[in-house]
């Protein structure tokens, strides 16, 4: 399965804008092609006018997993955070309705299968916003629901021969243990649809009673045509706007765009009692009715993914405004696509891979880093390049920081406060990159680009003579890795251990490379022999032979050892599509 899943994600499409890395000591670890091509700038895709709805750590040794408090790094902390609000085409400062507390609604996965790789660049990134807001000291309330009820939950039950809600609820566990490999920080919530019938039922109650919705044989529609601000968020006119979004066509509704707020029950499918008789919601309704019963009519934050623009989120709106008339939504949040070929990564497209192919073949943290390697509303295209790059990439981090622990821990006796001033400098830059970057509307690959500059010096500290010899050198070191590990936990990517993190990664390494460590090993003293024979031309057959699976062979005074590297074809077409 892992041999199958790597031959399928040929690489695609490379970023056209590359930026270029700062190059490392000769005794630092070997950096491939990751290193230079691992970041790079795209353009940025907007949706949307302004609308408003109308009323107006740890000490050395004891790495933090995702599940530890975030760190308040000392020095400048966040003051202002601007985000880009769709509604409005434009960034704005973020200032939460209350003082001191957020709200915020993130729209979860319909469970009838396994989540594809498009949902975990949706949840990776407004964890990153909910981590980045705990960070700045606000109270976050974080709702994202689930869909538990709905025509493809119902289909795929009726295919599998299972009861729809069971088969929900067991998807909805399989998405919680992807979010949990991602990384990603529960919510404060998890409401479901089957559990919120009540609160739906007399949301929809309230929009007919304010005329905005009409009934239809036990199917309830909302009418567009009421609500004469129907398509602010995406920008579109309601004679642009097509029927047919997840339901067929209704010949019986007023305007083919209206929409079903209660579908009457069909034979064979759940139904739950209502006024209109028995049925089941309308897919829009559930997250208004759930954000309102969590957050009231009025909150912060309201995201998802740039594809529920519309109809979802448009109607969202329409139709929590037709609820209560103080509905007020401050910022609208979405992320770009995950692209393939340059179209968007769907299950209904069959173009997708799921969470969990691809975490056979590669680490957790390196597909987070691959995620947030470009900026959250810009496009993806999936690619083994930049997944090998990602992995590449972080591999160095767990490296570097692994050895800068060793060396600290020899190191434990005498070790003052003082710092160097180019130490502080290096410390104070990087941090100040930290904060300007992700205020400036969440731009995740501007900071792990400035990362490189602490650990180029952390790995000059350890393996340069001029760093051995260093004054305060110690010292150095535990403020270095201590601003790297806070930023890397409030990005979500710091591992259990910098260990057990290398470990899994050279294991992930051996499964797209076909091979065992023993035979790794055994290809490494093959070598060793051809060497001592003095057979130059064997010792190097074999070092590329590794090298073309994406294992990188390692020369020092104490043997020879081997890391993970990107698949020498890879680089070559890396090489090729920059040049």
């Amino acid at each position: 399965m892992a041999t199958t899943l790597f031959k399928l994600h040929r690489p695609l499409l490379v970023p056209a804008y590359i930026s270029r890395g700062r190059a490392f000591c000769a005794a630092a670890p070997p950096i491939s092609f990751a290193y230079r091509a691992f970041f790079f700038n795209s353009k940025i895709t907007t949706l949307g006018r302004r609308f408003r709805c109308f009323s107006s750590m740890n000490s050395v040794g004891s790495n933090n997993n995702h599940s530890n408090p975030l760190p308040m790094i000392n020095n400048k902390q966040a003051k202002e955070l601007w985000l880009f609000n769709t509604m409005s085409r434009q960034k704005e400062l973020f200032q939460p309705k209350l003082p001191g507390k957020v709200g915020m609604y993130v729209c979860g996965v319909t469970a009838y299968d396994l989540s594809h790789i498009g949902h975990a660049r949706v949840y990776v990134c407004f964890d990153v916003l909910y981590r980045y807001l705990k960070f700045m000291g606000y109270e976050v309330n974080y709702v994202r629901n689930f869909t538990d009820v709905d025509d493809k939950i119902i289909a795929r039950a009726k295919l599998l021969g299972e009861d729809p809600i069971g088969l929900s609820r067991r998807y909805c566990e399989e998405f919680h243990r992807d979010m949990d490999e991602l990384h990603c920080l529960p919510p404060s919530a998890e409401p479901r649809v089957s559990d919120h019938l009540p609160q739906i039922i007399s949301m929809i109650e309230q929009i007919l009673d304010n005329g905005y919705a009409y009934r239809i044989n036990g199917d309830v529609y909302f009418s567009v045509e009421k609500f004469p601000e129907y398509g602010r968020l995406s920008g579109r006119k309601l004679e642009d706007n097509r029927a047919g979004e997840r339901v067929a066509v209704d010949t019986r509704k007023n305007n083919p765009a209206d929409f079903a707020l209660w579908k009457s029950a069909k034979e064979g499918e759940p139904f739950w009692e209502s006024p209109w008789g028995r049925g089941r919601p309308g897919w829009h309704i559930e997250c208004s009715a759930m954000s309102a019963a969590y957050l009231g009519h009025s909150f912060d934050i309201h995201g998802g993914g740039m594809d529920l623009v519309f109809p979802h989120h448009e109607n969202e709106i329409a139709q929590s405004c037709a609820a209560c008339d103080k509905s007020n939504i401050s910022y609208w949040i979405h992320n770009g696509f995950v692209n393939v070929d340059s179209e968007k990564m769907s299950k209904s497209l069959g173009n997708f891979f799921t969470i969990r192919q691809v975490l056979e073949v590669y680490h957790p943290l390196a597909l987070r880093l691959f995620l947030m390697m470009t900026h959250y509303r810009s496009p993806i295209n999936y690619s083994d390049i930049l997944l090998e790059s990602a992995s590449d990439r972080i591999y160095y981090i767990y490296q570097t920081l692994y050895d800068c622990q060793n060396v600290i821990m020899q190191n434990r006796t005498n070790v003052g406060d003082s710092i160097p001033s180019g130490t502080s400098a290096c410390i104070t830059k990087f941090h100040d990159e930290f904060l300007m970057s992700m205020s400036d509307d969440l731009h995740t690959n501007v900071v792990l680009a400035a990362i490189s500059d602490p650990l180029k010096a952390i790995n000059d500290l350890i393996h340069t003579r001029k760093g051995k010899r260093q004054e305060l050198r110690v010292e150095s070191l535990v403020a270095l890795e201590k601003e790297v590990r806070n930023v890397l936990t409030v990005l979500g990517l710091m591992p259990t251990t910098y260990l057990e993190a290398l470990e899994q990664l050279k294991e992930k390494a051996l499964q797209r490379a076909n091979l065992t460590e023993n035979q790794v090993m055994q290809k490494i003293g093959e070598r060793n022999i051809a060497r001592m024979n003095k057979e130059y031309e064997k010792s190097d057959t074999i070092r590329k032979d590794l090298a073309a699976v994406g294992i990188s062979l390692m020369d020092n005074p104490e043997g020879t050892t081997w890391r993970p590297a990107i698949p020498l074809a890879l680089q070559e077409k890396l090489v090729a599509a920059t040049s």
